[in-house]
């Protein structure tokens, strides 16, 4: 729940109505697991237990033990460096697509230069941030004393694992995790132009509003351009495999193995096909063409859809905005439908003459007809009259050759058109969309990083349930953020940040393999607009998962923020300053837990529904929820107890956060976990604020003093004001002694409070 200042084990002990309630406070390994080799596993993420012993009566008047435990998690460095290196990757990916973009007019030519000038000081500015984060030792987690730090800033703030493991004489052993982090902001940056949410927002109205000499794309198809380009550059070496693959199959003469090859050639060059569909990347080639140098417009631009990109050019005159696609009287349109078109002919050339062979093998009588087909479908260069006592490899050989031909014809003019619509995005505001780019990265490496290790800890921890294991492949994760900011000052930045941030967690999938050595740090691939994490676990635990996991299949989650602010900055939010963020934040994720929820009761199987609704009372839930969202109360805590408690039956991941995870974070756990053993566990009701001292103190004597405020989340040192101070009678001897005492004491105070 924050930072622990020393690792002292203290004995606490704690007496009521002449009974005591025990605490042992030590440090010590992580609890014991029933398998051995999950010790590796959770090792991975966690390092630095702390952990408490308690016992508490329950109404009947027996005793439960509770084990509570804190431990630091190593992904806090190991994510953001993965992250950062992969981001390095893409940008130098990027900057080179842009030099290969080939000849282009002056204007454009120049705004080129002035892009790649900037994107490379950016990648200069991320490796940096790499080399120094590579050379960080020591502490598992950044402090709340380091979150402006430059170098550490794409690193979560205390990010911890709060478990509490409860062991009650009548019910089954419970354990209840919550991950503890500070809230995903660019603390480094600033919030005096506010957060994510507002900058992004303002950028994209004045993209959209003002005239400029840019063409302008809307933020779906910058995206959709993105996209287009990384499953380019994933299909074509795939398409080139398994079309080597197809010839050794056919210089081998199996029959069987060279339908597979087929199979797999086909189905990846119809995906690749797929991908040029959209009439993005024609209206690109337009737009492309007319930046060439001589490429000049004829004819005045004629709309054709209001959700197509335009470019406009005359020489004597400035480019400006368009938002339609001009026609260029010298562009044949037609050009990029028949080079598309030809990669799927290749393709069906090769089908033929694999069908001809395999029939040929087996006796039939075919032939002819697949040879007209052959004749029919691929131009005379390409056609191939098959011979019997030629190999086959021979014969599909030159098909093969075509094939990759015609797709590095697409590929060569799908890529630089696309690549000019980036273009378009970076250079409209150069410093501002770079500097929104790294703010969106810090913060969604801060998010990430607790989304691993939460992901991790709770596949750990119901790795044996198969209904967790069904929901998990069939509908995803639910992963509930409770955020504890204000809407005051910069705080509304921090919050603002958070909401993009943990919204941006929806393009991450995960997918479960098999460790084959010692390291089973998680490793991330893709790009930033979709990240897979791979995560690895022993051989043993991996045959225990279901085939659909086992083979591949991405497992996705689904991010859900709840804000309520409860500190004194919040009261003069609400009193005179503005909680329209709140509200419309919380909102706008009650509507996804609800699609969740509704996916989940859709998409389940009708015998693990049937169970599950005996058990729990979503629907009520989800409906009071909505009713405390609605009536906009002061410091609706109820909106928080019911997001948790709807996370926590729907088996998902629990995040609690506030500026640096500590002293909101720490009053808000604590109070989560004794109203679990209060209503889950039967702790006695005598014994409810004696549970809630005990488990937030951090002394070795007596309870909590009346000056700790659980609103301010300020906890005192828990000792006897009179230490603090003189004898007031003796000071009163001398006016010089009291001066003294006043200043000693006011000293005391600043020093304790600091």
């Amino acid at each position: 729940m924050g930072e622990i200042e020393d690792g002292e084990a203290d004995n606490i002990t704690t007496d009521v109505q002449g009974q005591k309630c025990a605490l042992v406070c030590e440090c010590s390994a992580p609890e014991s697991v029933s398998r051995k080799d999950s010790l590796p596993f959770l090792n991975a993420v966690l390092k630095n237990p702390v952990c408490k012993l308690y016992r508490f009566p329950t109404s009947d008047n027996k005793w439960m033990q509770i084990r509570e435990q804190m431990s630091e998690s190593i992904l806090s460095f190991h994510i953001p460096k993965e992250l950062i290196s992969l981001q390095i990757k893409e940008d130098l990916c990027r900057n080179q697509e842009l030099k290969e973009l080939g000849e282009l007019s002056p204007h454009w030519d120049n705004l080129r230069k002035n892009v790649l000038t900037h994107c490379d000081q950016m990648v200069n500015m991320y490796q940096d941030i790499l080399t120094e984060l590579s050379k960080e030792t020591g502490s598992s987690f950044k402090s709340s004393s380091s979150k402006g730090e430059k170098t550490l800033e794409f690193v979560p703030i205390n990010l911890h694992l709060q478990r509490m493991h409860v062991h009650s004489p009548h019910l089954k052993d419970a354990l209840y995790d919550v991950i503890t982090v500070g809230a995903p902001a660019a603390h480094f940056q600033g919030f005096k132009n506010g957060g994510l949410r507002k900058l992004l927002h303002r950028f994209e109205a004045e993209r959209r509003n003002t005239g400029y000499q840019f063409i302008y794309y809307s933020p779906e198809n910058t995206a959709k351009a993105r996209e287009v380009l990384s499953n380019i550059n994933q299909l074509q070496p795939l398409i080139a495999t398994h079309a080597d693959l197809l010839l050794n199959s056919a210089s081998q003469h199996s029959p069987d193995s060279l339908k597979n090859s087929l199979k797999m050639l086909s189905e990846k060059t119809e995906l690749f096909v797929h991908a040029f569909k959209d009439q993005l990347v024609r209206s690109a080639l337009l737009a492309l063409y007319t930046a060439r140098p001589g490429g000049v417009l004829k004819k005045p631009p004629s709309p054709k859809s209001g959700t197509e990109e335009s470019i406009s050019q005359d020489p004597p005159l400035p480019v400006r905005r368009q938002d339609s696609i001009p026609h260029h009287s010298d562009y044949d349109e037609e050009e990029w439908d028949r080079v598309w078109a030809s990669v799927g002919k290749s393709l069906n050339c090769i089908i033929a003459m694999v069908d001809k062979l395999i029939e040929r093998e087996s006796g039939g009588e075919g032939s002819s007809a697949s040879s007209k087909d052959v004749e029919k479908d691929s131009s005379p260069e390409d056609s191939i009259i098959t011979h019997p006592k030629e190999d086959w490899y021979e014969q599909l050989y030159p098909l093969i050759l075509t094939l990759k031909d015609c797709m590095g014809e697409v590929v060569n003019r799908a890529k630089q058109s696309l690549t000019f619509v980036l273009l378009q995005e970076l250079a409209y505001s150069l410093p501002q969309c770079l500097m929104l780019t790294l703010r969106r990265d810090i913060v969604f490496s801060q998010a990430l990083a607790g989304l691993v290790c939460g992901f991790i800890i709770k596949l750990h921890t119901s790795l044996y349930d198969p209904g967790f294991l069904e929901q998990l492949h069939t509908v995803g994760l639910i992963v509930q953020y409770e955020g504890l900011l204000s809407t005051y000052s910069e705080e509304i930045g921090m919050l603002e940040d958070m909401a993009v941030g943990i919204s941006d967690l929806k393009k991450v999938a995960f997918k479960i393999i098999e460790a084959t050595s010692n390291d089973v740090l998680p490793v991330i691939t893709g790009r930033r607009e979709h990240y897979v994490v791979e995560v690895k676990v022993p051989a043993r635990m991996f045959e225990s998962l279901p085939l659909q996991i086992k083979e591949g299949q991405l497992l996705h989650v689904h991010p859900v923020l709840f804000n309520v602010g409860i500190n004194e900055q919040q009261t003069l939010a609400e009193r005179f300053g503005d909680v329209s963020l709140q509200e419309s934040i919380n909102q706008e994720n009650f509507e996804l837990l609800k699609e969740y929820y509704t996916v989940f009761m859709e998409k389940m199987p009708p015998d693990y529904i049937s169970h599950f609704q005996e058990q729990n009372d979503l629907k009520g839930l989800l409906e009071n929820l909505h009713q405390n969202i609605q009536a906009k109360k002061r410091k609706n805590v109820e909106i928080m107890w019911l997001a948790a408690t709807i996370c926590r039956k729907l088996n998902g991941i629990r995040f609690t956060c506030c500026k640096s995870a500590k002293d909101r974070t720490s009053m808000s756990v604590t109070l989560e976990q004794c109203s679990i053993l209060r209503d889950e566990h039967q702790l006695h009701k005598d014994f409810f604020i004696r549970a809630l001292d005990c488990m937030r103190s951090r002394q070795t004597q007596g309870a909590l003093n009346e000056s700790d405020d659980p609103e301010t989340g300020c906890l005192t040192d828990n000792k006897p004001t009179s230490r603090h101070f003189y004898p007031v009678a003796l000071l009163l001897v001398s006016s010089h002694l009291l001066v003294v005492w006043l200043i000693l004491s006011l000293a005391l105070l600043l020093a304790k409070y600091q």
